[in-house]
């Protein structure tokens, strides 16, 4: 077992190193920039007016024909804000120190144009399984738009998504939640694990109407408490937040004048983990979120490119708030990472219910994360056999749920990054080889936005 956990460790030191995926993913996201002319800046104030219009936590309820495009911006940012946002900032602030938030933002930055190309990709391709049910995403957009001879890559595609998201990685989901409640509550891993399994199949089994439903009114809720709870501890530092702010972008170009001189950090390290965790919170280029965008229902798809450019938004906001309560706190020790790190900040700053309120906020973060990504690989499976096949996928699922929260995860989170990595690589090519269907798409929405703009003035 320790000679598999350190060949899979080995993989994924490549696949995300510095050298492979990062760079590529990155390098897809500066194309797209400038491709779509900085569309993430130039059209920011009408993607907020486009979710805002169609914002509503009792929305027209979704069916096999779709959803809103609220409702499929929830489902999205439910799979994209998951435990990485609380426990993942803090494993980066140790490992690349609290330079490695700017980069971090960095990368946001230039995901917000890639995700912008993945959802207008998944809505032009999005068709009809033979149960009628809408379904798009990469192996969607794979074989419709790049042509059949590319249906091995979209296999390919399929089945490490349904591995890495749906099974594997809502194990170590449901982990994290289990972790989080023994820690708090002293409740037992299998009680947890069974609580987590039994609610996720009330979900699963309610198919897509129930899955918009729930997310719908989830994740407004959860972002709403947890950045409640960061604000008041915040509040009641302010004397600390300019020179966090300070430290942030002073140790990300000089970390050795910041506080990392003599732990051996560098801008590389900063830059390393700061754009890996960005990668990893938003899930710009990895394939995931197209299968909520693919589902909305819109009039153009450029429309719904310009709402998923949000979900990057939301986790940008979510993660900074986790980075800047452990400053503020100066719990940053070097030492303490992960979950324990951000629930010793909260602790400071809310006093002895910081631990209560970090499993619980980590509890639905989870929670949504397990069904945003069983959403997605049950898109795949329906590619996968035509439409068939979903009811024993959503037993698998509640069954790897129980079995996550069991077990000592190690393994298992290093095979999930490496299913990641392996999910990513199929996306890239399809992100680049349809660039021109993204520009021209972007742009016959500005002409016709344009055109009924000129025409409301007359």
């Amino acid at each position: 077992m320790d000679f598999l956990n350190q060949l899979v460790n080995d993989a994924n030191s490549v696949l995300w190193g510095v050298f492979f995926l990062i760079p590529l993913l990155c390098g897809t996201g500066i194309f797209y920039t400038f491709k779509l002319r900085f569309v993430q800046i130039r059209k920011f104030g009408l993607a907020a007016r486009f979710l805002l219009g169609g914002a509503s936590l009792f929305g027209k309820r979704a069916d096999k024909s779709g959803m809103s495009s609220f409702q499929a911006l929830a489902t999205a940012v439910a799979a994209q804000v998951g435990t990485g946002n609380v426990a993942g900032t803090a494993t980066a602030l140790v490992a690349g120190g609290p330079g490695s938030l700017f980069w971090l933002w960095v990368a946001a930055f230039f995901g917000m144009a890639t995700i912008f190309a993945e959802a207008v990709l998944a809505q032009t391709y999005r068709t009809k399984d033979s149960h009628g049910h809408t379904v798009g995403g990469p192996a969607y957009y794979i074989t419709l738009g790049m042509g059949e001879k590319w249906r091995p890559l979209a296999v390919f595609f399929s089945i490490a998504i349904i591995i890495a998201l749906g099974c594997i990685g809502n194990m170590v989901q449901s982990n994290s939640i289990a972790n989080a409640m023994q820690t708090a509550f002293s409740m037992p891993a299998f009680v947890t694990g069974g609580i987590c399994a039994l609610l996720a199949g009330v979900v699963f089994f309610g198919g897509v109407g129930r899955i918009a439903s729930v997310t719908e009114k989830i994740v407004p809720f959860m972002a709403a408490v947890y950045l409640i709870g960061g604000c008041y501890v915040i509040g009641t530092h302010l004397g600390e937040v300019i020179p966090a702010f300070k430290l942030i972008f002073q140790a990300a170009f000089d970390p050795e004048s910041g506080m990392g001189g003599a732990l051996g950090l560098t801008v590389a390290k900063a830059m390393q983990f700061g754009v890996a965790r960005g990668l990893f919170s938003n899930e710009a280029g990895m394939g995931s979120t197209p299968h909520a965008h693919a589902v909305a229902r819109v009039e153009h798809p450029a429309e719904q490119g310009l709402v998923a450019m949000f979900g990057v938004f939301t986790t940008v906001v979510i993660v900074t708030f986790t980075g800047i309560v452990i400053l503020v706190t100066g719990v940053l020790d070097f030492k303490t990472t992960g979950i324990a790190l951000t629930q010793q900040a909260y602790t400071v700053g809310l006093g002895s219910v910081g631990m209560s309120f970090v499993a619980v906020c980590l509890f639905f973060f989870a929670f949504s994360t397990i069904i945003g990504w069983y959403f997605f690989g049950e898109q795949n499976v329906r590619f996968l056999f035509k439409g068939r096949g979903v009811m024993g996928y959503r037993l698998l699922v509640c069954g790897f749920i129980v079995l996550g929260a069991t077990l000592k995860v190690d393994l298992v989170w290093a095979l999930a990054d490496m299913f990641n990595a392996l999910m990513v690589i199929p996306n890239l090519i399809a992100l680049i080889a349809l660039h021109k269907v993204v520009g021209n798409t972007l742009d016959d929405f500005e002409t016709k936005l344009d055109a009924y703009e000129a025409t409301k003035r007359k």
